[in-house]
């Protein structure tokens, strides 16, 4: 449970990061950072396989890039859903998507876990 904590509350800083380093990507608190880390731990355990699976031929034209539309596409959605967040537009989305994903595989490499699938 401990560790669950952790996770979230350092994905909620990941939030805030990428907000502050991504123009169109806003969070107005530390609230709305952490129900939006929640959120996105939903949508990502819910709705992104079920969107990997309905994607599959796009993936393998793409070589796997397609993955990063998708995870764009599900920090949109959390846009949507959250009130404090907000993301106007594809653009900021896929580079905050981007963004996010390469500080969770750099604090992974700096704690010794293997970076998520």
């Amino acid at each position: 449970m401990i560790e669950l904590l952790l996770h979230l509350l350092l994905t909620s800083a990941l939030l805030m990061i990428v907000a502050k380093l991504v123009s169109g990507i806003e969070i107005s608190s530390w609230g709305s950072a952490f129900i939006a880390a929640i959120v996105l731990g939903l949508v990502n355990a819910l709705v992104r396989p079920l969107m990997v699976v309905l994607t599959i031929p796009f993936t393998v034209i793409t070589f796997g890039l397609f993955l990063f539309v998708i995870n764009a596409f599900m920090l949109m959605l959390v846009g949507k859903i959250v009130p404090g967040l907000k993301v106007q537009g594809f653009l900021p989305a896929l580079l905050g998507s981007l963004l996010l994903a390469a500080l969770n595989v750099l604090i992974g490499l700096m704690f010794g876990a293997p970076p998520a699938a």
